[in-house]
């Protein structure tokens, strides 16, 4: 190479050294080292490390120590090197001084001192750092989870998990909260129990993972077993716990109880009183948010922005509007608190509702920020709600650019066409969404009876008791045609007859999970049921008639907000 003119690089010298090493070859290598100096690559880190294992190996631990510490960077293959060479040589004691100030250790570090230890016949020594090196993998592991799931690889975080030697504590938290972030609560929950099975001690914060497991699934009952371990473990008292239980209890629909552990807790912070007023916001409670907020500031609490994302929302779903402009504007008045992303998709949402499509438009135009397609999606739905074709036109191309592959901007802008008597323009929309195979998400709804979880998708023929079901529906649909129910096919197939549209509303997967409860409980027993979309007019409607004709409270939480259905009404006052 050096004949034909070539210089050599870093990536050259690597594999020489290698070379020099592995034929012993020292003057050799000493040669290829005043080489490296010229070219200036003695302080790339692989070029170090591999002068530092040609040394090593080669019997030069003086030489191998002279590069060693003069290297500006070493990483942990540096380190492994400098160890091992000491082995080698004898030198036991500076190996170990070394392994000791060695931050990032790797298996190779272990073995390395465990060996030499054993070839010096100190096997009480090695077994004792075998049993560190179990406790520094466990971390390690746990670290790779952690990583894993962080970005969103949940089978990875599965199969390191699975690995592990042994797991602690640290391990299954870890699990528990990668699964709760990314949609899988019920599986977090089976980990919980598997967890206890396998005789681990949970933590506090395992309880806090598991609390948000079961807000995130509606899961009140295990929700409330989660509590009483909370109670006997003498954890009620840390306020991240408290905060915990607040969150999951409001967020599985009861904030009698919420606020029960709000008035328990012996010390808040400003995590809590977010929690409250956020639970009140979901429920559609938004005087009762703003009174929280106003017995916030009397107890010298000082908001933060999560507050107001909690106070802007509450407003919106209770058509606050004026309340909903005064917070905004105090939060850089008198709070010194700048608005973001979540802010302006919450005042855009609260104007939209309210039908100020044009201010909410121009909001998104003056944001100091590039609006993301929360904020665009916000003020397409508003358009659907008012029938603004022209606008949610314009907003809809915004939406599509930002999200192409999500059906969400389709089917708004579908709904729109729909409502507004534009069936044509519909179809068109749905013909290009599925010539693009943008796949729509299947409603599903999820109810849990018996402390055993139900999940139904829309047309479902899969469960067991589904001949039942249907003979309920039918039950049902009879009583609500007598008291006077008419079916909304405005949003179903338009190639198909009305009495097959009926057939398809009566189907979707809320009705079917509210049948499957009402046969599946004792009468007057309160249904909770739990959407992952928006629910849709007619289901709202006909919820609205099953909880009068069959004299059951039902709570229907969907992508938004609760819905609390007693008597033919909703607590949304069919404002959502």
């Amino acid at each position: 190479m050096q004949q034909k003119g070539m210089s050599p690089d870093n990536f050259t010298f690597v594999p020489v050294l290698n070379a020099c090493a592995s034929l012993r070859a020292l003057e050799a290598g000493r040669k290829v080292h005043e080489e490296i100096i010229q070219s200036g690559c003695e302080a790339d880190v692989f070029v170090g490390s591999s002068l530092v294992d040609m040394y090593s190996k080669c019997g030069s631990i003086e030489d191998a120590c002279k590069v060693f510490n003069n290297m500006p960077s070493r990483d942990v293959v540096t380190w492994n090197a400098m160890i091992s060479g000491h082995v080698k040589c004898g030198q036991g004691q500076k190996a170990l001084e070394l392994f000791h100030q060695m931050q990032q250790k790797d298996v190779v570090t272990w073995t390395t001192m465990i060996l030499g230890y054993v070839k010096c016949g100190q096997g009480s020594k090695a077994l004792e750092l075998f049993q560190q090196m179990q406790q520094e993998v466990a971390v390690v592991g746990n670290s790779l989870i952690d990583m894993y799931a962080k970005c969103g690889s949940i089978e990875d975080a599965k199969r390191v998990f699975n690995k592990l030697p042994s797991r602690d504590v640290v391990s299954w938290n870890v699990m528990i909260f990668g699964h709760v972030k990314y949609g899988q609560g019920q599986k977090a929950l089976e980990l919980f129990r598997q967890m206890q099975e396998e005789g681990v001690q949970p933590a506090p914060l395992t309880l806090v993972g598991v609390l948000n497991a079961c807000a995130s699934v509606v899961a009140l009952e295990e929700g409330r077993r989660a509590h009483d371990w909370v109670i006997k473990s003498g954890w009620d008292s840390y306020v991240f716990v408290g905060n915990s239980l607040i969150d999951m209890y409001a967020k599985c629909g009861s904030l009698e109880d919420a606020l029960k552990v709000f008035n328990k807790m012996p010390s808040r912070d400003v995590v809590t009183w977010n929690a409250m007023i956020g639970g009140y916001a979901i429920h559609g409670h938004g005087k009762e948010a703003l009174k929280q907020f106003e017995q916030m500031r009397e107890e010298g609490v000082q908001p933060d922005d999560t507050t107001f994302v909690c106070l802007l929302s509450a407003c919106s779903h209770s058509g606050l509007v004026d309340e909903g402009l005064r917070f905004y504007s105090s939060m850089s008045t008198v709070y010194m608190i700048s608005a973001n992303l979540q802010h302006y998709t919450c005042m855009v949402d609260l104007l939209g509702r309210a039908g100020r499509l044009h201010e909410a438009e121009n909001m998104v135009l003056a944001m100091p920020y590039k609006p993301q397609v929360a904020t665009w999606r916000a003020l397409l739905g508003a358009c659907r709600i008012h029938g603004n074709v022209e606008m949610g036109e314009r907003v809809a191309k915004q939406v599509l650019e930002l999200e192409p592959e999500n059906a969400a901007g389709y089917v708004l802008l579908s709904n729109l066409y729909t409502a507004t008597g534009n069936r044509d323009l519909s179809e068109n929309i749905e013909r290009q969404r599925k010539e693009r195979r943008v796949k729509k998400h299947p409603g599903r709804t999820w109810i849990e009876v018996d402390n055993e979880v139900h999940t139904f998708v829309v047309d479902d023929q899969h469960h067991p008791q589904m001949i039942e079901i249907h003979a309920e529906l039918k039950r049902l649909s009879g009583l609500m045609h007598d008291a006077g129910y008419v079916p909304d096919t405005n949003f179903v197939l338009h190639d198909v007859e009305e009495e097959e549209k009926v057939f398809h509303l009566c189907h979707h997967s809320e009705k079917l999970a509210i049948a499957f409860g009402l046969i599946n409980s004792a009468p007057g027993t309160p249904l909770c049921i739990r959407k992952n979309l928006r629910v849709c007019r007619d289901c709202h409607t006909s919820t609205k008639f099953i909880s009068k004709v069959v004299g059951r409270a039902i709570m229907v939480r969907d992508a938004n907000r609760f819905h609390h259905f007693q008597d033919g009404e909703c607590s949304c006052r069919d404002y959502w």
